[in-house]
Parts: C-alpha cells; structure tokens; sequence
C-alpha cells in the first residue's frame, strides 16, 4: 500500500542533519515527476507496470517498431511538454540555492528540474526536447520537430496517456494514419529522441561524470527512483563504498535499500517541502 504520510519527525530531522553539512549530490528517478502528471515505470513494488518501454535493439532494426514509437511519442509529447515542475521540483532547486546541494542527477528526461530552476542538471538518460539523427548526426529542438509532426499529421488525433519517457499507450489500429517526417537536416533519418533507451548505454563521459559528484560528495540523496536499473544504482553502491550516507525517500521499496543509513518511505512533495521548511528553522 502507497503510503500518503509525510516523513516523521525523527526521520525527517536525520535527513535535515545530512543536508545541512552541503555537498549533498542528489539522484533522482521518476518518482519525483508523478506528481506534475508523469507517472513512474515502477509502482511501489519495484515490478514494471503493463506498458513495456521500447528498447534500442527494437528501435535499430525494426522499421515499423519505430514508426509505432513515434506515432505514440508524438502523442506523449503533447502531455510531456505541457507538464510543469511540482513541489519536489522547486524544493530540490531550493536546497541548490542555498548552496547544499553540490550536484543533481536526474534519471527523467522531461526537463522539469531545470524548468523550476536547477542548474548544471546531468541528465543521464538525455532529454525528449532534443532530437537527433542516426544517418547524419545532425541535432533539433523537439519543438521543431513536434511543429513538422503536427503539419504532416493534421488529422491525426488519436487520444493517449503519457508514459515516462514521452512515449505514450496508443493501440496499433491508430498507427496507419501517422506519417513520419525526415531529418530537418539531410532529409532522411532515422530520428531519434536524444535520450538513452533501454538496452543502450549511458555515455561513458556522462557516467564519469556522475562519478565524480559522487566522489566529492558528503551525502547522496536518492529521491523517488526505485534504483532497480543499474545506471543509477550504481552511484549508491559507489556512495556507500566511499563511506558516504546514502538517504532514499521512495514510496516503496528499492534496490538500494541495503545500502541506505537512513530511508523514507512517503510521497516526495510534501516530505521535500517540510525538509527545505526544517532547514530555515
């Protein structure tokens, strides 16, 4: 059962105490973005829900696997796009301002801690506003490419619940009517959105980058990912060897569990909200 309870007083006054020594790095998952409308892979038990995300292999070499993902994500863009930063969001830039929080890790590729403010975000699975093209390498704004959609598709209306990655549930029997668009710059393609699929590799320099956030670190603040995908678990298990505290506010259980000094299980805005608020106390 999800728990709607903030954080106890105990728990919360731990995780103060973390925060307020600085150089916290926090990594966050998808968790974090439910409560703008995005909802998570994952429910509280760590099991995938029904929707089965596209992985590389499939967009690679399946030419109607990828017409489908992106009819669907066409769709999903629309809700992507128009979601807007919540209360964990604004808290975790807050705590950035304030000069606690020495870097930020976002496992989301909706871009919503930056629209609340974040800076220097590392996005290590990539972003959906950018688009590139497998042929020619070329890079476009998603908006650009949304505009160009939207043109080739006008009557293409079919109606779809957002997922994650931007993707979107669309049943197959809507897929005929949507016609795909070229790369803006060398006219062919394939395109794909800028972010990091499942069964693809994070970048190597992106990685070690995280790793050196880590290293430096005093504290890693694990927010609203289950930890179950090794690209970020890793950072954890990396945290814990170098002898750091590992906090985890997650509603339900994580793979990270084991490695944490202190873990929350409570809804993030609210717990987020009542940390930034104990800090100024």
């Amino acid at each position: 059962m999800v728990s709607l309870r903030t954080a106890a007083p105990s728990e919360l006054a731990r995780i103060a105490d973390l925060v307020r020594e600085g150089s916290v790095v926090v990594l966050t998952g998808a968790g974090i973005s439910t409560e703008s409308g995005i909802p998570d892979y994952r429910g509280a038990s760590g099991a995938l829900r029904r929707h089965t995300p596209m992985t590389y292999q499939t967009f690679l070499r399946d030419p109607l696997g990828r017409h489908r993902y992106w009819a669907r994500s066409h769709l999903g863009w629309r809700a992507m796009s128009g979601a807007h930063p919540n209360r964990g969001h604004s808290a975790v830039a807050e705590l950035q301002r304030r000069g606690l929080v020495s870097g930020l890790i976002t496992q989301n590729v909706d871009g919503l801690h930056q629209a609340a403010g974040a800076r220097d975000v590392v996005e290590l699975h990539g972003g959906l506003d950018r688009v590139i093209c497998l042929g020619c390498s070329a890079t476009a704004a998603r908006t650009d490419v949304a505009d160009r959609m939207v043109a080739a598709n006008p009557d293409f209306a079919a109606r779809a619940a957002a997922l994650p990655d931007g993707d979107a549930d669309l049943p197959d029997s809507e897929l005929d009517s949507f016609r795909m668009i070229g790369c803006p710059a060398c006219g062919e393609g394939p395109l794909k959105p800028d972010v990091v699929f499942f069964g693809e590799s994070v970048p190597k320099d992106r990685v070690e980058e995280c790793f050196r956030l880590v290293d430096d670190a005093r504290s890693l603040l694990v927010l609203g990912s289950s930890l179950t995908v090794y690209s970020g678990y890793r950072f954890a298990v990396r945290a814990e060897r170098n002898g750091i505290p590992v906090a985890i506010i997650n509603q339900g259980r994580t793979r990270g569990d084991h490695l944490a000094t202190i873990k929350v299980e409570a809804p993030l805005g609210p717990t987020l909200d009542a940390l930034t608020k104990d800090l100024t106390s």
